[in-house]
């Protein structure tokens, strides 16, 4: 039952006027640290990864691989060959400092380039160590999204008078009480 599902995956042909590119970053460009990868297609459509809608695919980035790209085969998995079957049209990519090369392939919903392979033109970037602390070393990191937490200390409260009286327990400063004031006007 899957084979005509695998036969059509294998060779799928791209509308002949459809191109793939990279909107950002361009061809030369210097980045610092993680950069933003936008990826550009014209005359398909992008969708999910084993959706098998007509002219349409889903976008894998290609870092310093000098593999030949073959009609009709599958698109390895792995930290040259990064997978967008999300229908992700960009990413946040971080690279070690240094030269690299990246091109785009389009793949079906079975991850099978076309025939004849849907590719960008490969380009060049520097990623400049400026953004690097001292002794660290970057890997080839592939993130959909990148949240920092940052987590600080509490200031500590000040400290009363020396002549001060001691706190009032009765008289609460807790969020609730807060709330409740900002609410009800109650003390």
């Amino acid at each position: 039952m899957l084979l005509p599902s695998l036969a059509w995956g294998q060779g799928t042909a791209a509308p002949k006027d459809a191109s793939l590119y990279f909107v950002s970053p361009a061809d030369g460009d210097t980045v610092k640290g993680a950069f933003r990868c936008r990826f550009g297609l014209r005359n398909m459509g992008v969708t999910h990864a084993g959706d098998s809608f007509a002219n349409s695919g889903h976008h894998h980035l290609l870092i310093d691989s000098d593999e030949p790209i073959s009609p009709g085969e599958p698109i390895p998995q792995d930290r040259k060959h990064l997978h967008y079957g999300a229908g992700e049209t960009e990413a946040l990519v971080e690279l070690p400092p240094g030269k690299h090369t990246l091109q785009l392939v389009l793949g079906d919903g079975m991850h099978f380039n076309f025939d004849p392979p849907l590719v960008s033109k490969k380009i060049t970037i520097t990623v400049s160590n400026a953004s690097q602390r001292h002794g660290e070393s970057l890997a080839h990191v592939h993130r959909r999204s990148r949240h920092l937490q940052v987590r600080t200390a509490r200031p500590a409260p000040p400290a009363p008078a020396p002549d001060a009286p001691p706190p009032d327990p009765s008289k609460s400063a807790s969020a609730v009480d807060f709330i409740k004031n900002q609410l009800f006007g109650t003390k």
